[in-house]
């Protein structure tokens, strides 16, 4: 792990409640509103506009309440993004856990993310946002997605079921930054009459995507084009 990356990793350690104390069952379940609230408030407003007195608002939470969690906006938005990263990863994981081989893997881990954003639209916005509001967290939440990524694609090429040539690292960014563009085309960027999304990607969508990914990363020699299901 390089300098910087330890660094990312030591910064996440930052981000927390504003006491610090372990919190109760009851303390957890207020926190987890309030982490609700500011998904639905910065995917609705941005950051700029969201503010603390909205986000509690949304949660039906006292404003004095907020401060025995979080100290700042910025401090909720961090954790926000810490939060999303987390359930999106454990949905792919999830989904993953029965896989066979690593192209069932591909395919069940894209199943598990899309589920996961067509139900959170506002992972998008927010991660978009963090560009500018913070970067650090930007750059955390792609990182912990691709470590995974890459240490199974790694095992994979060790036991012969993907491609031997690829680097691991290059193929886990590409192939993350293909699953989020093509979330966001089909399924952040479809709004119906009444501004709801679909619930999934398309079937034909997610079979052509599967299709490509299995040519991507199939052996040598191996039948490419035998993707699509």
């Amino acid at each position: 792990m390089s300098r910087n990356d330890e660094l990312l990793h030591r910064s996440v350690e930052n981000v927390s409640t504003a006491t610090g104390r372990p919190l109760t069952k009851r303390g957890e379940a207020t926190r987890r509103r309030l982490l609700e609230a500011a998904e639905e408030v910065f995917a609705e407003q941005g950051y700029h506009e969201a503010s603390i007195v909205k986000i509690t608002e949304r949660a039906g939470i006292g404003l004095g309440t907020f401060y025995l969690y979080f100290d700042s906006k910025k401090t909720i938005f961090d954790n926000l993004v810490v939060d999303l990263n987390q359930r999106v990863r454990h949905s792919m994981a999830e989904a993953m856990a029965d896989a066979g081989t690593r192209l069932d893997a591909e395919r069940a881990g894209f199943a598990g993310f899309f589920r996961f954003t067509a139900a959170h639209p506002a992972l998008y916005r927010i991660v978009r946002e963090a560009e500018f509001v913070s970067p650090e967290m930007l750059r955390l939440h792609y990182s912990r997605i691709v470590e995974g990524y890459e240490q199974g694609l790694r095992s994979a090429q060790a036991d012969g079921q993907i491609d031997q040539e690829l680097d691991p690292e290059v193929a886990a960014w590409a192939l993350m930054g293909m699953g989020e563009l093509i979330g966001m085309r089909f399924l952040l960027w479809e709004r119906g009459a009444d501004g709801a999304g679909p619930d999934q990607l398309p079937d034909d969508v997610f079979e052509d995507m599967m299709r490509f990914i299995h040519n991507a990363l199939a052996p040598r020699g191996a039948d490419r084009e035998g993707g699509g299901r």
